[in-house]
């Protein structure tokens, strides 16, 4: 097999399993194989009842004393029994499953593997296997692969696809040079991908995973350098100086910029009057000003006789800037357009139009900024708003809009410093460590579910005083082998829990954009009190009337992108809070949370993530989220990131190296990959 195959030369994938990969995004054995786990399933050693702790999958063996138990309960056969070994004993539950009453034998000896969880005080374990002596030796140590699926397929159709095509596939030969392998102690490509895949051990699987973040970072740096070397004291026909209407926006803020903002502004007011093409990062805080630092660069352009476009992530977050914009913009007679997504065809054809007649000065938007159809008169500034959200390609395509347009990316991921040089390196970085005066410190709790009726009602005295809540759910829907709060089903049972009158609705990433942005600006004019979403809230809303943020298992989220969510709240002038809520309480997650109860400093958030979280972290594949990157995990894999930077920078010195004959398979592949750095 070849890596561009279709994924129906393997055995057994008709037309079914074909549409149902298809959803995956995988339609080659290629992107079969570069389909990794999501997790691994480890069967751990037999222990004691007594030691079993919440949140923990495990494995007990013992007897039932007494006969099981059925009941029902809206529709659900509830069978339980008592489980019991020489420790103590659990109470164990199973969900339609009524032939077990018939098979469960008094005082048989069974082995018994599922997680254990909390209900009403007490431990249980639920819907465990029933396994048998010898499945259980067989697969005692052995990491099983747990892939994302889609409704219809299962984790063993796509095991059984993953090893039919390794044992047909014909790897070529590894585009990385053997002095590269050899110095860094990298497995072949070939190797890794079978490891990862079906690791024989943990410490197989930990060289493979290393193996395949480096490439992924070893890929990613080379291209950035090709990049910024072309970019590089490139010449711009937009010399640009600060003016009166510069002046004149800053006796209109009601507030005085920080130190950490006004250090940012004279390196953009410095790039900008420069004479060279300005790339330049603002990395801060979340709620730490760079809105206005990029406002003041648009007016600087308009004022010059430019244009100047502004891209943000979604069309609530583009309508909120703009309105902001013309409340300080118009007085000055600056001229302001809005293009998103949404608008009627008449009206993205009349916005189009002004802004080619070069009648309109700043335009604040979506991807239909970068539409083809749009045509900018004089495109001068280039601003992305959260630029992790739109990948270096559509920063491109923007920037092809004008010639060679002044380009200002920013990014509220807590990135430590020296990271950020190496992941934003086609960019230079201006660092706003400083947050506004007014702002009051968000109060923090991390907290296991039994905290959960305290913390409703908490939120109905804040819904009471006029506020609003966000509660996040890791996921839309369950998947096997993973329990997690379900958004649809969780509003159900919020609205029968809280007073009727409070308006609850939900958001999640399956509803179509249009109802997803009616639901956000609902929630923005205040007209709904409690919005239980998944994390497509995590950038792009601005709420300042929300005051508090709850998280369902806040263990399962990186701290970073904790961070992220949690900087919805804290907006405005009322104290804010923000509650993580742990599914898993053991004490390695809870002094992970506490880390984020502890501190609101994004910076420091980070860095505490990055000494805690350990290589080859079996379950935080990649916890990071957002970064390009499919299994690299910028916090967890530092290391591998500053060796695979320090290798592209090497092979990048020469500008020939890429033509040399060691480099051939290399150079095969970042022809394909510049220009496609991942997107999301």
């Amino acid at each position: 097999m070849k890596a561009k195959d279709s994924i129906r030369d393997i055995k057994g994938i008709g037309e079914k399993s074909e549409k149902l990969f298809r959803k995956l995004g995988i339609t080659t054995v290629e992107e079969l194989l570069a389909f990794y786990p999501r997790e691994y399933d480890i069967y751990t050693k037999i222990q004691p009842v007594l030691t079993v702790q919440e949140g923990e999958t495990v494995i007990l063996e013992g007897s039932f004393p007494a006969r099981l138990k059925m009941a029902s309960v809206r529709g659900l056969k509830i069978i339980t029994g008592q489980f019991r070994d020489s420790s103590g004993q659990i109470l164990i539950s199973w969900f339609n499953m009524p032939y077990l009453m018939k098979t469960v034998k008094v005082g048989m000896h069974y082995i018994l593997r599922g997680k254990i969880v909390r209900k009403n005080g007490f431990l249980q374990m639920a819907q465990p296997k029933i396994l048998t002596k010898e499945e259980y030796a067989n697969q005692l140590g052995k990491l099983q692969p747990v892939y994302s699926l889609t409704a219809g397929l299962t984790n063993n159709a796509v095991k059984k696809a993953v090893s039919l095509a390794l044992a047909e596939y014909e790897f070529e030969s590894d585009f990385l040079p053997l002095e590269i392998r050899k110095r860094y102690n990298l497995l072949l490509h070939k190797k890794a991908v079978q490891a990862i895949h079906f690791p024989e051990s943990r410490e197989a699987y930990a060289k493979a995973r290393s193996r395949l973040v480096f490439e992924e970072f070893f890929l990613f740096s080379l291209a950035l350098r090709q990049m910024k070397e072309q970019k590089d004291k490139m010449t711009s026909i937009y010399k640009i100086e600060s003016g009166s209407s510069v002046e004149q926006l800053f006796k209109a803020l009601p507030f005085c910029l920080t130190t950490g903002q006004q250090n940012a502004w004279e390196d953009v007011r410095r790039d900008l009057q420069s004479g060279f093409v300005m790339n330049r990062l603002i990395q801060g805080d979340v709620g730490s000003g760079k809105t206005v630092v990029a406002l003041l660069a648009l007016v600087c352009a308009a004022e010059n006789g430019h244009q100047g476009a502004i891209m943000v992530p979604t069309e609530v977050l583009a309508k909120q800037h703009y309105e902001e914009f013309m409340k300080y913009l118009e007085p000055i007679g600056i001229r302001t357009a809005l293009l998103v997504g949404s608008m009627t065809a008449a009206r993205k054809r009349e916005v189009s139009a002004r802004i080619a007649a070069k009648e309109v000065d700043i335009i604040v938007g979506t991807h239909a900024l970068i539409q083809e159809k749009v045509a900018y008169a004089d495109l001068a500034l280039i601003v992305t708003d959260e630029q992790h959200r739109f990948g270096v390609r559509q920063r491109e395509m923007l920037s092809e809009k004008g010639q060679s347009p002044h380009t200002l990316v920013m990014s509220a991921t807590p990135i430590p410093r020296t990271l950020a040089i190496i992941l934003y390196g086609d960019l230079d970085v201006s660092v706003i460590d400083v947050l506004p005066a007014n702002r009051l410190p968000i109060k923090n709790c991390a907290v296991g579910t039994d905290y959960r009726p305290q913390a409703y009602r908490f939120m109905e005295k804040q819904v009471a005083m006029g506020h609003q809540v966000y509660i996040i759910c890791p996921m839309v829907e369950e998947s096997e082998a993973m329990e997690a709060e379900n958004v649809i089903d969780y509003t159900n049972s919020l609205r029968d829990a809280l007073s009727a009158s409070i308006r609850i609705e939900n958001l999640h990433g399956k509803m179509k954009a249009s109802k997803k942005n009616e639901i956000m600006e609902a929630f923005s004019r205040g007209e709904i009190d409690i919005l239980v979403s998944t994390t497509v809230i995590e950038v792009g809303i601005n709420v300042p009337n929300a005051t508090v943020m709850m998280v369902e298992n806040a263990e399962r989220f990186g701290l970073a992108q904790l961070h992220q969510l949690r900087g919805r709240v804290g907006r405005g002038e009322a104290q804010s809070y923000c509650i993580f809520m742990a599914g898993n309480t053991s004490k390695e997650t809870m002094e992970r949370l506490r880390i984020l109860e502890n501190s609101n400093d994004g910076f420091y958030v980070a860095k505490q993530d990055l000494q805690l979280r350990g290589p080859g972290d079996l379950f935080g594949i990649r916890q990071s989220g957002d970064l390009y990157f499919q299994m690299a995990d910028i916090y967890q894999d530092a290391n591998e990131l500053q060796q695979a930077n320090e290798a592209a920078c090497a092979v990048g010195k020469d500008g020939a190296a890429l033509l040399c004959r060691k480099y051939e398979g290399l150079r095969r592949i970042m022809e394909e990959y510049t220009g496609d750095i991942k997107t999301l």
